[in-house]
């Protein structure tokens, strides 16, 4: 039990639960969710953007925390960087440890060519291996990539670039197909029929899942098959990329790398770069908390920026609606989408189900932080929040069902002492996806030539809101095109081509800012958080609804 005031909060759920198992909360009409957007989704709040003042996107709207990175200053001095000094060689550099950079690393090397995977931490350490409801693909007889299509362009505002949504639905069930084939373990019927459920804004039941650590699962078998492949693949880890290094031609050839133990600067260079270093949660935009892990911090934008390359969607990011809310150890971890997929429903202080637990998920932040704001909340000592009432998912499906489908939602929970099984537990928006990013197309080419970005550091496949199991798709679908299409661009550049290396882009970039009046010694990309008491940046905000 809670131990505390909360025990009665939370009876007031259980005594109105088998009321609320028979009602079924009607979906909100178009207008209705336009309105709630409007009224409380983070990215409709004006004051928490500001005007990008240089580069590709000069006059559009970014984060705050966005803007001043992508208008800082270069962690190095161009001039005082050594690029005739080549430490690596190869004839395609991956930056990005995570799904979509392994994935990229195992199609290119297919392909013949010499791999240079380069990552901040270990591959592994990534948004990819935190993922938890599973990975969409309309492979059963009931369902076809058209309704998917449907589904995903409609649940991103009709904003994604459609060449990007058609291949995303339309690789799916070759990406399933591919990623068991590895060695997967999706979850299966007796009779090896893959089990598939519902997410926030699908039609069909068409979530593939490994249990509620499918992204471990998948992010496991990627690793290994990149470890398998050593002979054409060489991982770097604990080492990350600061500048895009370019040639005489303005082509992407390699790039700056420092070492995160030792500080030490090295040179990779490359024919052809894939930029697949994940999302931004770890830049905390409005002070929220995040479910992501401790490299998330947009340096993939920021390095693509400098370089040249235009973003897509900056000003979008997604706030999954059910992060923990208490107790504050797990403040904004991530509570699977899965959790309400099985018949958890959301649930007032009142104890009111106030909205269809699957509706969109930009729909369903904006729900509770309306229910909060509105004083239909749940007051707790970490975060004000809603119930997520957990105890109906046994109730539906049986007992024993929550350690067989949510097993690592059950463990995240009972180290405090509570028990998803007989208690609800709180929930609150976290900052959880970067829906924008370097704009790419459907081969995962950038304005930039031989710049390619992919998974959750690209814009545009999503539009401006992301559906659940599209993130896990995304990163192997796009890691996938990313690598085969460098697979196909190595041979026809020949290593001459990257001879004379520069980066005059960089000095042009501090031309810009000077002349843009910018100042301040903020530099970038941040590579790592910072969480050491007095630090201002961190502190300037409290955690949205939290108690003062």
């Amino acid at each position: 039990m809670y131990g505390n005031y909360l025990d009665d909060a939370a009876k007031i759920v259980a005594e109105k639960r088998e009321e609320n198992l028979k009602f079924e909360h009607a979906r909100l009409t178009a207008e209705e969710k336009d309105q709630i957007l409007k009224e409380f989704h983070p990215d409709r709040i004006a004051s928490e953007f500001e005007e990008i003042k240089i580069g590709p996107n000069k006059g559009q709207k970014a984060p705050h925390e966005l803007a001043a990175m992508l208008q800082a200053k270069p962690r190095f001095d161009p001039d005082h960087v050594d690029l005739n000094h080549i430490d690596y060689e190869a004839d395609v550099l991956v930056i990005g440890g995570g799904g979509a950079g392994t994935s990229a690393a195992i199609m290119a090397s297919e392909a013949g060519a010499k791999v240079l995977l380069v990552t901040k931490l270990r591959v592994g350490d990534a948004n990819t291996m935190m993922a938890e409801g599973g990975i969409q693909a309309a492979d059963k007889a009931n369902d076809s990539p058209a309704q998917h299509y449907l589904d995903a362009f409609g649940g991103g505002h009709f904003d994604g670039k459609p060449e990007l949504v058609y291949t995303l639905v339309n690789k799916a069930p070759s990406v399933i197909k591919w990623l068991n084939d590895l060695g997967v373990e999706f979850d299966k019927e007796a009779d090896g029929t893959m089990v598939t459920t519902h997410g926030g804004g699908t039609s069909r039941k068409r979530m593939h899942a490994c249990k509620d650590y499918s992204g471990a699962e998948i992010m496991r078998t990627l690793r290994d098959e990149t470890f398998n492949r050593a002979d054409k693949i060489t991982v770097v880890d604990f080492t990350s990329a600061v500048e895009i290094i370019k040639n005489e031609k303005g082509e992407a050839a390699g790039a700056v790398l420092v070492n995160m133990e030792t500080g030490e600067v090295r040179i990779a260079k490359a024919k052809v770069v894939i930029i697949a270093t994940g999302g931004a949660g770890r830049m905390h935009y409005q002070g929220f908390p995040t479910s992501n892990h401790y490299g998330a911090t947009a340096d993939g934008l920021v390095m693509a920026y400098r370089a040249g390359a235009k973003l897509l969607y900056q000003d979008s990011l997604q706030y999954h609606p059910t992060g923990a809310a208490y107790p504050e150890q797990i403040l904004g971890k991530l509570v699977t989408e899965k959790v309400r997929s099985l018949g958890a429903k959301l649930i007032n202080k009142d104890g009111e189900v106030y909205i269809h637990p699957l509706e969109t998920r930009d729909v369903n932040a904006s729900g509770i932080i309306k229910e909060v704001r509105q004083g239909r909340g749940v007051k707790n000592d970490v975060q004000d929040a809603v119930w997520l009432d957990t105890p109906m998912i046994e109730i539906i499906h049986g007992e024993g069902t929550i350690l067989k489908r949510i097993p690592a939602m059950y463990k995240m929970f009972i180290k405090y002492g509570i028990d998803i099984r007989t208690e609800p537990i709180l929930v609150y928006p976290t900052l959880h996806y970067q829906n924008g990013g370097v704009e790419i197309d459907k081969t995962c080419h950038t304005n930039v030539p031989n710049l390619l970005v992919a998974g959750e550091a690209s814009g545009g496949v999503h539009g401006t809101n992301r559906l659940m199991g599209n993130s896990l798709l995304d990163v192997v679908v796009f890691g996938r095109e990313a690598g085969i299409e460098a697979g196909k661009m190595f041979g026809k550049i020949a290593m001459s081509d990257t001879s004379k290396l520069s980066l005059e882009h960089v000095k042009a970039f501090e031309k810009e800012r000077d002349a843009a009046g910018i100042k301040g010694d903020e530099v970038s990309p941040k590579l790592l958080p910072t969480y050491t008491h007095g630090n201002k940046e961190f502190e300037k905000k409290p955690w949205p609804g939290a108690a003062k």
